[in-house]
């Protein structure tokens, strides 16, 4: 049977194995003799991540030995627990030491039970779960938890069974959930109400390109409004993509799994917000009608762009859809997308460039990232980079026509998409972890939106 995540949390007092946090060589010393002597002989020590079963006189687990590698450990690795689901056999634990952050304690615990076993014909029973801690909140864990999970599932889930039609299947069912509504605008109806980039994009596929749209909360609460990039697959168009640089491309609608992932957080835990999301979602695919290099288009708000590269298509559905979204003047507006290999180059798949207009909002971000082990790194609109933009043609060239600062040109070229919303910012997300990390298995991962729910939650509540 299919366990769920809210089977994985036990109640408190439940039977189960504790496990005990150790710091120091010191923290061995409470030990009783047979147990150290069980330390002694296996020679363990309490560095980072290090994990020891003691058994019992009867051969059983009777204890977990979980070495964190000094006090400051929850500052150093905040998501240091996802060790555990990894190291341990299958049962029920509890943590027996007091916890820093239990609510991160037990998030990063599941976030490491997470498996994709979608097309696996034998699926393993090696189920460990855990007894909620003190201080902990369940409803809470559980929400990011399952905002977490969705993002994964899609991401990892292939082009072939996920497409833009399939994308909006789950949007709906999502908005249905939490009693959302969605506005779906579909195909040749993309040109009529003025769509024409997210249109260009798709129409080479055989799978309509659509704008999806849903809202949610009160009208008088703050507007927060996420545009997530929703590109199924990306050939590269015309531009086609080596084989090496397409293998992942299934993982280019992380942008939309990382806004959903939001919205759930969001939505679940019912935070005092009018939330929009905006996904437009397409193919980029190849065909004779398909956009070419040195085209120009027509956007949504009038400015007409000059094809540079089809490999940069996710910058141009979301330009149409900044403008929608910014035609309320939202409080917040936030792009989530997989938009660049520069971001890469610069930091790495794990640490996601973070762009932001507002002062106050880019530090309390940093913050919130920090503290829940969800982290962003902040880098600049950088106003003279804009000229590398320009187009002889045409109002803007979606791309620069040089090697450099490609993650802060895609950002400005976004930028010039908004004008009304009262905060801007964009997260350039890798949407994928490359090798195993606590708390985050390889594979799809909804990067920053847990960062951005926490923002927002010390926002409110404070």
């Amino acid at each position: 049977m299919r366990q769920t995540l809210d089977d994985l949390v036990l109640e408190p007092g439940a039977p189960s194995i504790p496990i005990e946090l150790v710091t120091s060589g010191e923290g061995l010393a409470a030990l009783g003799g047979r147990e150290a002597r069980w330390v002694e002989a296996r020679g363990w020590k309490p560095s980072q991540g290090s994990v020891l079963l003691v058994p019992g006189e009867n051969g059983a687990i009777a204890k977990v030995l979980f070495g964190t590698g000094g006090t400051d450990w929850a500052e150093r690795a905040p998501m240091l627990t996802g060790v555990l689901p990894g190291a341990l056999p299958a049962g029920d634990y509890r943590f027996a030491s007091a916890l820093p952050d239990p609510d991160l304690a037990v998030l990063s615990f599941l976030k490491s039970c997470y498996r994709f076993t979608r097309y696996k014909s034998c699926v393993s029973e090696d189920i460990k779960r855990l007894v909620l801690p003190e201080g902990a909140d369940r409803a809470h864990v559980l929400a990011l938890a399952e905002g977490v999970y969705l993002g994964r599932d899609l991401i990892n889930t292939p082009a072939n069974d996920l497409g833009p039609a399939e994308l909006e299947v789950v949007v709906r069912d999502v908005a249905n959930t939490f009693g959302a509504n969605i506005k779906v605008t579909e195909g040749s109806n993309l040109l009529s109400d003025n769509f024409p980039m997210i249109h260009a994009v798709g129409r080479a596929s055989d799978r309509h390109p659509r704008l999806i749209d849903i809202h949610w909360g009160s009208e008088n609460a703050p507007k927060v409004t996420i545009v997530g990039k929703g590109i199924c697959f990306d050939t590269g168009g015309l531009n086609l993509k080596p084989g090496n640089a397409m293998s992942l491309m299934k993982k280019d609608m992380g942008g939309a799994a990382a806004a959903l992932a939001f919205a759930v957080m969001v939505m679940r835990t019912k935070l005092p917000v009018r939330l929009r999301v905006i996904i437009p979602a397409a193919d980029n695919s190849v065909a004779g009608n398909a956009f070419r290099p040195g085209d120009v288009l027509p956007s949504r708000n009038g400015m007409t762009v000059e094809i540079g590269n089809t490999d940069a298509e996710g910058r141009l559905v979301l330009a149409d859809a900044l403008s929608l979204a910014d035609e309320e003047a939202p409080d917040y507006l936030v792009t989530f997308a997989t938009l660049t290999g520069a971001a890469r180059v610069a930091l790495g798949p794990d640490l996601p460039p973070f762009y932001a207009t507002d002062e106050a909002f880019a530090d309390a971000m940093l913050k919130a990232a920090h503290a829940v082990g969800d982290p962003v790194w902040r880098m600049p609109f950088w106003a003279p980079y804009d000229v590398l933009l320009k187009s002889s043609i045409a109002d803007v060239n979606h791309i620069s026509d040089g090697p450099f600062a490609g993650s802060v040109t895609a950002a400005l070229f976004l930028k010039r998409f908004v004008q009304n919303a009262k905060r801007y910012a964009h997260l350039d997300i890798y949407g994928w972890v490359p090798r195993e990390q606590p708390g985050r298995p390889r594979g799809g991962e909804p990067h920053a939106a847990r960062a951005l729910f926490e923002y927002f939650r010390g926002e409110l509540n404070a």
